[in-house]
């Protein structure tokens, strides 16, 4: 028989806790629950950090400048990309499979972050509000939802930006590295590349940390550890990510 739970005072009708579907594949079983929410959020998470390490040790080929061929690094590095696994595949298959991959952990990263929300909201009692310990937690895990919303959007900007090239800069097909000079060479634009990449660093962090807790890691003496890989996944990506634009807007980089 399903059981609700008690709504604050002014709802229309009580939330309805369903009973789990016996018909349903076990996946989506798994994952309409919390764990497996929590869970998918790790994977997905994961996935997207190792997406985010690549793109920046890739881009990293800005600092070596032009290469013995007279072509910039970063414009080969570009070319490979487009090409990979030519000529068993044609020009761009493994760069778009690649993308819509990592779409769809975007995806699910979000939609599940959105549902266990709001199954930890329908959880809590008619009236209750759970004590928030903000001496205990840390900026990064207050703001979580805030920088998952900067990073949203930042993900628009930057393929607007540097791939469908919308915001105004000058921009040429296959010059990598001076599309990249010269979009980061406006403070303005800096500015939003160098907050939003604070963002990431943020949501890295606190994500790291929670995903050692939902696969079970969480005794008290492995925190030391846990707070290491956590602040060190962030800062190997986050700070190379960071110094970017401040090089190019400050002409460091030209």
């Amino acid at each position: 028989m399903a059981q609700t739970t008690p709504t604050r005072p002014g709802a229309d009708a009580p939330v309805v806790n369903r009973p789990p579907d016996p018909h349903a594949p076990w996946p989506v079983q798994f994952y309409r629950s919390a764990v497996g929410k929590k869970w998918v959020m790790a994977i997905s998470g994961l996935a997207m950090w190792g997406f985010l390490f690549a793109h920046m040790i890739g881009n990293l080929k800005l600092y070596i400048g032009k290469e013995p061929n007279g072509r910039y690094a970063l414009d080969e590095y570009g070319e490979a990309l487009r090409r990979l696994l030519y000529p068993i595949m044609p020009p761009y298959t493994i760069l778009w499979i690649l993308r819509i991959g990592l779409i769809l952990m975007l995806i699910l990263h979000v939609h599940a972050a959105i549902t266990l929300t709001q199954m930890n909201r329908r959880s809590r009692p008619m009236g209750y509000q759970a004590p928030r310990d903000y001496v205990a937690a840390n900026f990064a895990s207050r703001s979580m939802r805030i920088t998952g919303i900067i990073i949203f959007f930042y993900i628009i900007f930057h393929l607007v930006d540097l791939t469908i090239r919308g915001t105004g800069a000058r921009w040429v097909e296959g010059e990598v590295h001076n599309n990249l000079i010269a979009s980061l060479s406006r403070p303005g634009v800096a500015l939003i590349y160098v907050i939003a990449n604070i963002a990431v660093g943020l949501h890295l962090y606190h994500g790291t940390w929670s995903m050692f807790q939902t696969m079970g890691l969480n005794n008290p003496r492995w925190n030391r550890a846990r707070r290491l890989i956590a602040l060190g996944m962030a800062t190997l990506v986050g700070i190379p990510n960071i110094l970017f634009p401040i090089l190019i807007v400050t002409n460091v980089v030209n």
